[in-house]
């Protein structure tokens, strides 16, 4: 009987900034939609033109997570975490104030590279020095900060505030934070372990051609696509599939959807009181094949929606931290770096992709045929992480 690695013991108050961290991360992330009327009426744009904001901030957040292994390497993280914060806020300073639509793309490009970069620094950390039971929590602050973010947007708004005085707001909020890793940075560099605890012995880095050379990388990085495709698909789609291709009342699809993003931050938060007692590999296994179940209740239509998409958002909501938490075991501490930036690029890739070809799959074949392919990616996602799993927890689980 193979015995888990101890649980870590964070100091409580990089533990705090931790937290911060990831709430302040999830502020701009949800704030474009509640927006973008008025940013619109401003720059005389078409409904379409929001693909090219969404499309610009992806690709630079994907370049930066395939090169955050680089960076990690080349600097240290509190170093790394104030300039890409303040990327960020420089981003977001761009939107509140640049008057050509083209220089507002130019600052999606700083939100997005910054972005990526402490995406990946944060989750790479936290999964070496914080356990799996932190890294749920870490992502519910996530899931609260992108909630927070379209409350501040909407109350500025309907106070005649306007759009640009919210993003200055945000940027006030995320240079303030820059500033604050800034003069902590020296804290990263500490021993992140309470004091009395034995720290991990210390690994010499691999390089990303290593990296790739990994199968587990790879079934790692599918994963993650798989993951976010599904869980994004579901969120952006239910609602049009309930109203158009069901027939069901606005409010209604409404409520559903709004169940579904509340079931994965209630999710995240119930996973980090029992990852720790389950273990992190028996909760994924377990979660995968429940999101399967609750995609197949979403696609019959005599089930109430409500109860599917609770039960995939129930599901979906510890994959993700628990996944990142679990890679330096998997893929190796003297790679995880990268990996964890691979993984944040193809978590962004799926983003883009699989909702999109939901898209076009509604277009040529009909509404009908979404909610099944949501099964059918589910499917994937539980497929995938079976066989990482059979090639990366057979001694953890062996007795």
């Amino acid at each position: 009987m193979s015995l888990s690695p101890p649980v870590p013991r964070p100091r409580p108050a990089l533990l705090t900034l931790a937290y911060l961290a990831f709430v302040s991360l999830g502020l701009p992330d949800a704030v474009l939609g509640v927006a973008w009327p008025s940013l619109r009426s401003t720059f005389g744009l078409s409904q379409a033109m929001m693909g090219s904001i969404l499309g610009t901030a992806a690709v630079a957040y994907f370049s930066s997570g395939l090169l955050a292994g680089r960076l990690m390497r080349a600097m240290r993280l509190g170093l790394l975490l104030a300039l890409s914060t303040g990327s960020v806020a420089l981003g977001l300073t761009g939107y509140a104030t640049v008057p050509l639509f083209a220089l507002f793309l130019a600052a999606a490009c700083f939100i997005g590279f910054g972005s990526g970069a402490i995406d990946s620094a944060l989750n790479n950390y936290a999964a070496q020095n914080f356990g799996p039971k932190h890294m749920a929590w870490l992502h519910a602050a996530y899931s609260v900060g992108a909630a927070l973010g379209p409350v501040l947007m909407t109350a500025l708004l309907t106070r005649g505030a306007g759009w640009r005085t919210g993003y200055a707001v945000l940027a006030g909020v995320l240079g303030a934070l820059a500033l604050t890793f800034l003069v902590m940075r020296r804290h990263w560099d500490a021993p992140a372990r309470a004091p009395g605890e034995e720290a991990p012995a210390q690994v010499a880095t691999a390089s990303a051609m290593e990296a790739v050379r990994r199968p587990r990388v790879w079934l790692q990085i599918l994963t993650f696509f798989f993951y976010t495709g599904v869980e994004v698909t579901a969120g952006q789609w239910s609602f049009t599939v309930l109203t158009e291709g069901r027939g069901l009342h606005t409010a209604a699809a409404g409520t559903c959807v709004s169940l579904y993003w509340g079931s994965l931050l209630v999710g995240r938060v119930l996973s980090g009181f029992v990852v720790e007692h389950i273990g992190p590999v028996r909760m994924l296994r377990g979660s995968t094949v429940l999101a399967v179940v609750g995609a197949l209740l979403f696609a019959v239509p005599s089930v109430p929606p409500a109860l599917g998409l609770v039960l995939l958002g129930l599901a979906l909501a510890p994959i993700f931290p628990v996944l990142m938490s679990e890679t330096p075991r998997r893929v190796g501490l003297d790679v995880s770096h990268h990996a964890v930036g691979f993984q944040v690029s193809a978590a962004t890739a799926g983003v883009a992709a699989l909702p999109s070809l939901a898209g076009v799959i509604a277009e040529r074949w009909g509404l009908q045929l979404i909610a099944p392919y949501m099964l059918g990616v589910a499917v994937l996602l539980t497929v995938l992480h079976g066989a990482l799993s059979a090639v990366a927890d057979r001694p953890q689980l062996s007795r």
